[in-house]
């Protein structure tokens, strides 16, 4: 009995297509085995990497020498103590704020004085007369000794009293202000130039 010439077409096609459906398979198997895949290593390397620096502070401290040291910072500067107002200072503030009364020298006769204790101060200073401008002289004299002469003593009670902080002495003059030409040109004459110790100073060529 002759096959079915049929049929064994059928059978032919079922076998090609069979093999090609294998073959495509063992393609994509293949395809799939062979592509590279992402490698994870790096990632645990790294990170273990990353660990142990972390955790080794040897490690740490050989990487540190290992690089350029940078430039130390400079320090910053110390904070400034805080200090207090000078009293003297202060003082003559709040006398010169709350009063009305000005000083009894003018701006220019201020000015010559006060060069000169921008140059000496703190120092000794002797001031002849008491007034209400003694508390300016005594504070730009901070830290030194201002002491005032005046021959009021009905003033000095007067001044103290509301400035009790200003160190003053009565005192009697023999001279008056009209003599005053007349006793520079015999405090400079060769009589008085040599009167360098005091106890010379009650000689009445030097008096």
């Amino acid at each position: 009995m002759r096959p079915n010439k049929n049929q064994s077409t059928i059978n032919i096609k079922i076998i090609a297509l069979s093999f090609f459906f294998l073959l495509f398979l063992v393609l994509v198997a293949w395809s799939s085995f062979s592509s590279p895949r992402p490698s994870s290593s790096p990632k645990s390397e790294n990170h273990s990497d990353l660990s142990s620096s972390s955790t080794d502070p040897s490690s740490i401290d050989e990487e540190d020498q290992k690089k350029p040291s940078a430039p130390a910072c400079p320090s910053l500067p110390s904070t400034p103590s805080c200090t207090k107002t000078p009293p003297s200072l202060a003082n003559a503030l709040v006398h010169y704020v709350t009063t009305n009364i000005t000083p009894q020298q003018t701006l220019k006769e201020i000015s010559v004085t006060l060069r000169v204790l921008e140059k000496k101060s703190p120092c000794n200073f002797l001031v002849f007369g008491l007034g209400h401008d003694s508390l300016m002289w005594t504070s730009l004299n901070h830290g030194g000794r201002t002491v005032f002469l005046e021959e009021d003593k009905a003033w000095i009670e007067q001044i103290t009293e509301k400035l009790p902080s200003l160190e003053s002495y009565h005192v009697t003059y023999d001279t008056r202000v009209h003599q005053a030409d007349g006793l520079m040109e015999t405090g400079m004459g060769d009589e008085c130039k040599g009167c360098k110790r005091p106890e010379i100073l009650q000689v009445p060529a030097c008096s």
